[in-house]
């Protein structure tokens, strides 16, 4: 808080008609033997004052309106020990003789007039004024862009960009995007891989920002980087890896609806604004934090499209089961993020089967194409079930872990028949007792259901996982979202 000296503070401007109405009484209380200090936004010279200039301040700065909180002028404020101890805006003649303690001030004056807006709030100046004021100053080191030079052709050139152009990170964009969290600016997020460079909430608020993220989604942005740096994910492995995987990311929760995710019609496409920033802020800081750039430590053969973004909402509320953040162990009504090390999408058309004995068959059997069709333990994978196929296991009463049961019945290899998992075993050498008569398309636990889409199509899909499996590879993860 700027410090006060005791007496009367006026803050006002000369494109007010009030406060143009009243400067007669501002110039009689600067004259009078109450300090008074006339703080004048947009012109130095107003109000007009006589000989007591001196009380006059030239604030077109702004720098006193800002730290003053100003909202309307004419503002009136009374300061008492150093304290300010009551304010009134606009002219309100009873009031401004009771504060003043001036009974007869401005008595020729009508009794009341609104004031007008503040040019410390006006809304190209907010943040500007944040930036060089506020108490929340940023640390991160300041790039100079030269007056001619196009700023988001600079962000390229710096290498921030995924490819697409970013939203150039000014500081007023910083403070404002900062506004969506409670936490503060120097908290420490993660050590992002493969540099593992500390990522605060200031970072990640930067590239939420060139991520074209609104100020709500950073609450989502900070959990989905604290799930990436969470050890069971890998995200380091799963930078480094040939295959085609990122990092998906689900979001579960009131906060969905509350920022206006997308979990129906084209929830996995483009046109919604969180969806695709969120995601993308992520693939940022992982980029621009932790230095993990194409043709470095990432090294993926082709990659996938969603290594810009890949970020979607569960359809909870057509849902015929529960959430996956509850499955995962949170209780209903807490805010989510699942990430899981998926690959792109592979659709799976079924408009003809009318049970949900029938689809969980039609549904298996495009998982077993999960990788390799012989590869078995495969990947983990995110089955996505529409609403209508979703409409058929609703009717019947099935429960998710009996559709899993049902897809496993139909997802088993016989000894052998795995080849090519088979055949890696054998050569590394491990003992026979691992191979069983039967074995799992799927590691336990890594087959995950999702209800997400629009209702119109008997249409489900797959996301495959990183081939990796096993304990030294990814494992979804699922985290709770605070403010």
């Amino acid at each position: 808080m700027m410090p006060l000296n005791d007496g009367l503070i006026i803050i006002c401007k000369r494109d007010c008609a009030t406060c143009l109405l009243i400067e007669p009484v501002m110039g009689a209380l600067a004259a009078s033997e109450i300090p008074t200090i006339i703080y004048t936004q947009d012109d130095p010279n107003f109000p007009s004052v006589g000989d007591s200039v001196d009380a006059v301040v030239d604030d077109t700065a702004l720098e006193h309106s800002y730290k003053l909180e100003i909202e309307i002028v004419p503002t009136l404020i009374r300061v008492v020990d150093g304290m300010e101890v009551e304010r009134t805006v606009g002219w309100d003649r009873a009031e401004w003789q009771r504060m003043s303690g001036v009974n007869d001030l401005g008595a020729d004056l009508p009794a009341m007039r609104p004031g007008c807006g503040s040019k410390s709030v006006e809304p190209d100046v907010v943040e500007a004024l944040a930036a060089r004021f506020g108490d929340a100053r940023l640390v991160s080191r300041r790039i100079e862009v030269a007056p001619l030079e196009d700023e988001i052709e600079s962000c390229y050139d710096r290498g921030w960009s995924d490819g697409l152009p970013v939203v150039p990170p000014t500081e007023e964009r910083v403070l404002r995007m900062l506004q969506g969290t409670t936490r503060a600016p120097d908290e420490v997020v993660g050590l992002i891989p493969p540099n593992y460079d500390a990522c605060t909430v200031e970072k990640a608020a930067i590239n939420a920002v060139m991520a074209g993220c609104k100020p709500e989604y950073l609450p989502v942005v900070l959990a989905a980087i604290e799930a990436a740096c969470i050890d069971q994910f890998c995200m380091h492995g799963l930078l480094a890896t040939t295959w085609f995987s990122g990092p998906v990311v689900i979001v579960n929760g009131p906060i969905a609806r509350a920022i206006g995710m997308n979990s129906g019609t084209n929830a996995l496409g483009q046109g919604n604004r969180a969806n695709a920033t969120i995601g993308r802020a992520l693939q940022l800081v992982i980029r621009n934090v932790g230095g993990g750039k194409p043709g470095g430590v990432d090294r993926a053969c082709m990659g996938n499209p969603g290594k810009y973004t890949f970020c979607f909402a569960e359809n909870e509320e057509k849902s015929p089961w529960e959430p996956l953040s509850v499955e995962r162990g949170f209780a209903p009504g807490v805010s989510t993020v699942t990430l899981f090390a998926g690959d792109g999408l592979q659709g799976i058309m079924d408009q003809v089967a009318r049970t949900p004995a029938a689809l969980a068959k039609s549904l298996a059997a495009s998982l077993r194409t999960v990788a390799h069709a012989d590869y078995a333990p495969a990947s983990d994978a995110i089955l996505l079930i529409s609403p209508e196929h979703g409409r058929i296991f609703r009717e019947a009463g099935w429960s998710k872990d009996r559709l899993r049961q049902e897809l496993d019945k139909h997802l088993r290899y016989a000894k052998g028949k795995a080849k090519q998992r088979q055949e890696k075993k054998d050569a590394a050498g491990e003992p026979k007792a691992l191979v069983r008569d039967t074995v799992s398309k799927f590691r336990a636990g890594g087959l995950h259901i999702v209800h997400v889409g629009g209702d119109a199509g008997l249409f489900s899909a797959i996301i495959g996982g990183w081939v990796a499996g096993g304990p030294k590879g990814s494992m979804a993860v699922t985290h709770e979202i605070r403010g």
